[in-house]
């Protein structure tokens, strides 16, 4: 009797993405509360102050992506992330009961704790829930997912600050949605295929997943590290990251705080231009899923990564070039759109690397390079101010913020060139004897 394949894949992909869309809601949404006037009058900080509370979510989200990721490696997908989407959302409620500078610092550092395993995790499943030809396309739905919390997450900010008449409702209004996409999350994911009590043969056929493998143990950390440690590829992707990640971090962090103080755009009309800026960054996704994939088919698994990925970051670089040139708010905003586009263009095709090559350690692998990649978040939240201040007077610094943004895009492209998606990351386990 012949059977239809089920859709259980389908659905895998989709609670993900509601995952992804809280997990950069969360993410950004402060960005926009230290710029309000109500957030101002409660809690007056210096902009040195503003840049360490915003990176640091970003430290601590990279220090901790590669314990998060072998953990989920470890437990599991669905045990783990409904952990670290539940310990987020309230990290994120307890930020709003903060009024200084040490209790939004400690909150920020646990929210990136808990969020560091979520992208990982989510590479992971995609690995045993959809073969290779398409991975790139899952991987953008996914980060697509994010895209769409983080487009909104100025706007929807801004919104229920003047809705609420304070700042402090927003982020426990987040906390509430976040725990409930938690227990959806727990209800629907199984860590794979053979798993999913309504995921038939056909399906799994379809899928074509990678063999039952044995979960890591214990005893493989120090291997597995060493042969992190050991792997060109990994260090290439990580530096890429890293520099991506300093050029785009940018237009979360500082655009809005830009676009007030030095473009005089009112906070609610710079909230929809940053909103934008980011939604150009949802078409990328989806554009660089297909791209990602017809690349490979196109020009064979190592070169397809290459291209798909390294073309649109020598774009990204070049818009940020523009900037220099232009001094309109809605230019400014053309040529940060193209970067968030481009950024994202390359993104489906950084996560498909990384489960090509990362094995049974896939999570821990993609923490490994999203790690460094966050280091490069942080360091672009902390270096704005310090650019600023260098360049004497706002036009001046904000040029070296742009140099340096392009700067980072262009040696990102470069780094690329040495990655090879063919070889897989092996893990010598050691034995006693």
């Amino acid at each position: 009797m012949n059977t239809r394949p089920t859709n259980i894949r389908h659905r895998i992909i989709a609670v993900s993405m509601l995952m992804a869309f809280i997990l950069y809601l969360d993410r950004i949404c402060l960005g926009e509360i230290v710029k309000s006037a109500s957030f101002k009058g409660d809690v007056p900080l210096s902009k040195e102050q503003i840049g360490q509370i915003l990176g640091s979510f970003f430290f601590t989200y990279a220090i901790f992506q590669v314990p998060a990721g072998w953990a989920s490696d470890r437990w599991g997908a669905r045990r783990m992330l409904t952990c670290y989407i539940v310990l987020w959302s309230l990290f994120t409620g307890l930020t709003g009961f903060m009024s200084g500078f040490w209790g939004l610092l400690l909150a920020r550092l646990g929210c990136g704790i808990a969020e560091a395993g979520a992208y990982p995790t989510s590479g992971a499943l995609i690995r045993r829930w959809i073969p290779q030809a398409g991975r790139g396309q899952a991987s953008a739905l996914v980060t697509f997912g994010g895209r769409i919390g983080g487009t909104l997450a100025p706007f929807l900010t801004a919104w229920m600050i003047v809705q609420f008449g304070n700042w402090r409702p927003a982020l426990w209004l987040d906390a509430v949605v976040g725990l409930g996409i938690a227990a959806v999350y727990f209800a629907i994911v199984r860590n794979r295929p053979s798993e999913h009590p309504e995921c038939n043969d056909d399906e799994q056929k379809l899928i074509g997943s990678p063999p039952s493998e044995p979960l890591p143990e214990a005893r493989e950390i120090r291997p597995m590290l060493r042969a992190f440690c050991q792997s060109r590829n990994l260090w290439l992707n990580s530096i890429a990251q890293l520099f991506v990640n300093v050029g785009w971090a940018f237009l979360i962090t500082w655009l809005p705080t830009y676009l007030a103080e030095e473009m005089k755009v009112e906070a609610v009309a710079g909230g929809r231009m940053v909103t934008l800026v980011l939604a150009c960054g949802m078409v990328g996704q989806l554009a660089g899923g297909w791209t990602c994939d017809w690349s490979v088919r196109r020009f064979g698994l190592r070169w397809g990564r290459v291209v798909s990925l390294g073309s649109p970051l020598l774009l990204a670089g070049s818009a940020y070039v523009i900037c220099l040139g232009v001094d309109s708010a809605w230019a400014i905003i053309a040529c940060c759109a193209v970067v968030s586009f481009s950024t994202d263009l390359s993104n489906p095709s950084s996560w498909a690397f990384m489960q090509d090559i990362g094995g049974k350690n896939t999570a821990s692998a993609a923490g490994w390079a999203n790690m460094w990649g966050n280091f490069g978040a942080a360091a672009c939240a902390m270096m704005v101010p310090w650019l600023l201040r260098i360049g004497g007077d706002g036009e001046a610094g904000q040029r070296l913020v742009f140099i340096a943004c392009a700067g980072a895009f262009f040696l990102a492209a470069l780094t690329v060139l040495g990655m090879d998606a063919t070889k897989v990351i092996v893990v010598k386990t050691e034995t006693t004897t």
